[in-house]
């Protein structure tokens, strides 16, 4: 007696497993989309104009670990965060936010220290590195801080080929579950 292999189920897990192939592809292209995006900010990160502070989204990417120099007369809502001094020490990256003159804020961090209690400061002029997500981070350390480590675009996470392989390996995975799974049931029929 013949066993037939099931035609719903079959269809199902090909196309679980198509799908998880098409994602792992994806994530390649989107590995050499960040590897590009990487060395246009490394390139950016060496240019030594200033430039202004972005106003979209569009602007920010083309900005992204350019110099800037903002006004930031009343700083308001100081925070810590994890932070890296200029030496490579681990501690926290005192944060404030400036409104700028057309109303946008803009987080800006403006030093390094290892007690995480926000730090007062009456505001000014910031020079600094537009970093991801639209912050400025400080090139000379404010309020009595010390110096936070420049933005470094080869900080940028590039975890792309390692997702590519998960997708790979579960795609891998159901078709030998399901290749054990009408092995097993191949037997099971034989037997009865």
């Amino acid at each position: 007696m013949t066993t037939r292999i099931p035609i719903i189920p079959t269809i199902i897990v090909a196309g679980a497993i198509a799908v998880m192939i098409a994602l792992g592809i994806w994530q390649l292209g989107r590995m050499d989309e960040k590897e590009a995006l990487v060395a246009k900010a490394e390139q950016s990160a060496r240019m030594s104009s200033e430039v202004g502070y972005p106003r979209t989204e569009a602007e920010l990417q083309d900005r992204l670990y350019r110099r800037t120099t903002i006004e930031c007369p009343n700083p308001t809502g100081a925070t810590s965060t994890a932070g890296t001094s200029e030496r490579g020490q681990n501690g926290v990256a005192q944060r404030v936010t400036c409104t700028l003159e057309d109303g946008t804020q803009v987080p800006v961090d403006i030093g390094f220290s290892r007690n995480p209690q926000p730090v007062e400061w009456s505001g000014g002029q910031v020079r600094g590195t537009i970093a991801p997500g639209g912050r400025v981070v400080s090139a000379q350390p404010l309020a009595g801080l010390e110096p936070l480590a420049r933005p470094d675009p080869r900080d940028l996470p590039n975890n792309h080929l390692a997702y590519a392989g998960q997708w790979f390996f579960f795609a891998l995975t159901a078709l030998v579950i399901y290749i054990l799974a009408l092995r097993r049931r191949a037997t099971r029929a034989r037997d009865d």
